[in-house]
């Protein structure tokens, strides 16, 4: 099957590790694909909730195809969010193609962006961890209970539904907490000179553009794979909403007879490991915070 090209991905809040995680659907549409480059915008893995009792093959044959990637030297870009925020502490880090930072700082087409997990702008994550980490077991629990009404309802042959999406939908207190979240970005973004912000962090996909202050910024958010099964692309010099619910050809890609399903997560990384036969790359101490980068493979503003 011919892969579909895409100069960028960029893909956030997968929550890998959780049972809500669409892990099957992502590796579908990851082998429907043949990025120039991804950039993993935070809550890839969910250490807050990780448990070694569940790590299904999945998870792991989509760890498999990233670091795949990573040996096939394609740019690969981390952003920890606050779900894998302890990998903040290897910012600069390099395997490779693989490069740890908190943000990047893109000129792409004469046009500068600025993506960043969000969660900087989380007043509960700032300063109420705890209840966020409380919301996150809660939020957890509730795609359960999605996944099991969805079940029933296809056996009535009803239609899904998202229980979190109406919670959050009839809650002013949320939808007022989005606004705000996208309004301050991109007051932030246009104040430095943005063209384009790209966020995660609030699994609610959107392009639009945002007048400011300072000026228009176009405001983008890569969504999440628990609910919505969305990315952000950046393909024939324009960006879009991927949505794996429209998309067939990935649908029909067959995950489950590869050998790797059967392989244990722990022989998985050992054989992951010397495929990827990499020495540790050391940070660039020359690298400028402010300097900026044209182009998919370069180095990024680190922060």
């Amino acid at each position: 099957m011919a892969k579909r090209e895409v100069d960028i991905v960029v893909l956030s809040d997968v929550h890998l590790g959780t049972y809500g995680c669409h892990a099957t659907e992502l590796l579908q549409y990851l082998k429907s694909i043949k990025p120039k480059a991804v950039v993993l915008n935070g809550d890839i893995i969910d250490i807050w909730q990780f448990s070694k009792r569940y790590w299904p093959a999945t998870h792991m044959m989509v760890v498999k195809h990233l670091i795949g990637l990573i040996a096939k030297d394609t740019p690969v870009y981390y952003i920890p969010g606050n779900h894998d925020e302890m990998l903040r502490k290897f910012k600069d880090f390099q395997l490779g193609s693989l490069k740890i930072t908190n943000k990047l700082s893109l000129k792409i087409d004469g046009k500068r962006l600025w993506i960043f997990h969000g969660d900087v702008f989380d007043v509960v994550m700032q300063h109420s961890r705890w209840l966020a980490k409380l919301g996150a077991i809660g939020y957890d629990f509730l795609i359960l209970i999605n996944s099991l009404a969805n079940f029933i309802s296809a056996k009535l042959g009803q239609g899904k539904m998202s229980i979190s999406k109406k919670v959050k939908n009839s809650v002013k207190g949320a939808v007022k907490f989005i606004n705000k979240f996208e309004e301050t970005v991109c007051d932030i973004a246009a104040e430095n000179k943005y063209d384009y912000v790209i966020c995660g962090h609030i699994h609610q996909p959107e392009i639009r553009d945002v007048q400011t202050a300072t000026g228009t910024v176009t405001y983008m958010n890569s969504g999440d794979w628990i609910e919505n099964l969305t990315a952000l692309e950046y393909a024939d010099a324009k960006w879009s909403i991927y949505n794996y619910f429209t998309d067939p050809v990935a649908q029909a890609i067959d995950v489950s007879k590869k050998k790797g399903s059967k392989e244990s997560a722990k022989t998985m990384m050992a054989s992951l490991m010397l495929e990827l036969n990499m020495k540790q790359g050391k940070p660039n101490e020359d690298l400028d915070d402010n300097e900026e980068y044209e182009g998919l493979g370069a180095a990024i503003e680190a922060a």
